[in-house]
């Protein structure tokens, strides 16, 4: 999982820089925010399934001696109520900070962009 926010991160940059890069319309900074916001989400997606299942793994090792029940469930959403939602991970200290300062650089090259055109 750690390596998928690594991946995720990684690639959000790239395509950042790319749509920056891209010489075209007058919004197209704009567009910078569609791979921004998709891969912010898919990085809190992916911490949010492992936060499930540490609270599993949790699970089991506190209840493996006391139960035969769910010792082999690897069905990680039951605890999907013990922990965060996607959105409140999503402007977690963390991601918020990572996934804010790119979308502050972007909001500000947009305005940038759009001082030195007029």
């Amino acid at each position: 999982m750690a390596f998928n926010s690594f991946m995720i991160k990684g690639w959000a940059i790239t395509l950042v820089v790319v749509a920056l890069l891209l010489k075209g319309a007058e919004h197209q900074v704009w567009i910078t925010f569609i791979p921004l916001l998709v891969f912010w989400f898919l990085d809190a997606y992916f911490l949010w399934q492992e936060r499930m299942y540490r609270k599993l793994y949790e699970w089991v090792i506190n209840n493996r001696l006391k139960t035969d029940e769910y010792l082999f469930d690897m069905n990680a959403y039951r605890f999907k109520k013990e922990i965060q939602s996607i959105p409140r991970i999503m402007f977690s200290i963390t991601l918020g900070w990572f996934y804010g300062s790119i979308a502050v650089l972007v909001i500000i090259c947009a305005f940038v962009m759009l001082i030195t055109k007029g």
